[in-house]
């Protein structure tokens, strides 16, 4: 099979396992990035995150392992294993990790 960024194209894959934890990291590892659209694995360690932003398109979260906390406009939601969330465009945002946690982040750009 072909690959691409290091994602075996036509090849089964385990989620949880496409980024791999780090001490005191964020660790991300794209699966697919296209002009209409990405998914990204992601690994936080317990603490990281990501800081307050804003984005033009929604954006899928799906929780895989652990307990993320995300905040979309000053409301915190706690988010788990076999969890999602969509994180509203051009809202600010942000997450981190109450425990280690890993993410697919799906953002499509239409």
């Amino acid at each position: 099979m072909s690959q691409k960024k290091g994602v075996a194209l036509g090849e089964k894959l385990n989620l949880a396992n496409l980024a791999g934890y780090q001490e005191g990291a964020v660790v991300s590892r794209a699966v697919i990035d296209k002009p209409v659209g990405t998914v990204t694995a992601f690994a936080f360690d317990v603490g990281e995150g990501l800081s307050e932003h804003t984005a033009p398109y929604d954006a899928l979260v799906q929780v895989l392992d652990g307990e993320a906390e995300v905040n979309i406009e000053g409301t915190v939601q706690t988010v788990t294993a076999g969890e999602i969330i969509i994180m509203p465009a051009n809202r600010p945002h942000s997450m981190r990790a109450a425990k280690r946690f890993k993410m697919l982040l799906i953002m499509i750009r239409a």
